[in-house]
């Protein structure tokens, strides 16, 4: 089920993370007040983003309590949790920067997350990196998804352009992750189509579920 894992082309050009020079005598404006219309779209998503942040901090940090004291394993793993750390600290300043109302289920994607990683750990490191790979498919694709929407809005807004940056670096660093995990046996898991299927198949329901709750 792995699909549109690479960025594409068009997301890189509406997209790049070069930083761009800017004279010093500019006057930066203010990002004008959102529409209706942009709102209507962008609460969703970063509510969505935000949840799946956290669910993706706690997979790392149940199995880091599971397999932390592998000398070989920690080290690839803590790398992938900081950089989650950053996307949900990044995503959290968004949510209250843009008054977003925040899933009222993050307890619960709290507690799944840390089940998910920690339990599919105890079932070994190759199955922990299948979930990572399992995950990090569905984050990457969803963040395909987003950036389409975004080239879109802003056409209208090129305030936005920002955000469309910032979900394009972490839609990188998440198939990043899900590469790390294939090249560390995600595929030798036992069960490995069973066992990425389910999991997948959660994520895309907690992704239904949070745009909405």
């Amino acid at each position: 089920m792995l699909c549109r894992l690479g960025p594409t082309l068009a997301h890189r050009r509406a997209f790049s993370t070069a930083v761009p020079k800017h004279n010093a005598s500019e006057t930066k404006q203010a990002p004008r007040p959102l529409t209706e219309e942009e709102r209507k779209l962008l609460d969703p998503m970063l509510r969505v983003d935000q949840s799946g942040e956290v669910g993706a901090y706690y997979i790392y940090m149940g199995q880091i309590a599971v397999l932390g004291r592998d000398k070989k394993l920690r080290p690839i793993l803590q790398e992938m949790w900081d950089q989650e750390k950053h996307h949900l600290e990044t995503f959290d300043k968004m949510v209250g920067d843009m008054r977003i109302r925040p899933s009222v289920l993050r307890p619960l994607w709290n507690v799944a997350g840390f089940v998910v990683g920690a339990g599919t750990a105890l079932m070994g490191k190759e199955a922990a990196m299948a979930c990572t790979e399992a995950v990090e498919t569905v984050i990457g694709n969803h963040y395909d998804d987003q950036l389409r929407e975004l080239v879109k809005l802003t056409e209208k807004n090129p305030d936005l352009k920002e955000l469309g940056k910032t979900i394009a670096q972490f839609r990188d660093d998440e198939l990043e992750h899900h590469d790390i995990a294939v090249a560390h046996d995600a595929q030798q898991a036992p069960f490995h189509s069973a066992l990425k299927a389910v999991i997948m198949q959660g994520c895309k329901t907690a992704i239904w579920v949070a745009e909405r709750v």
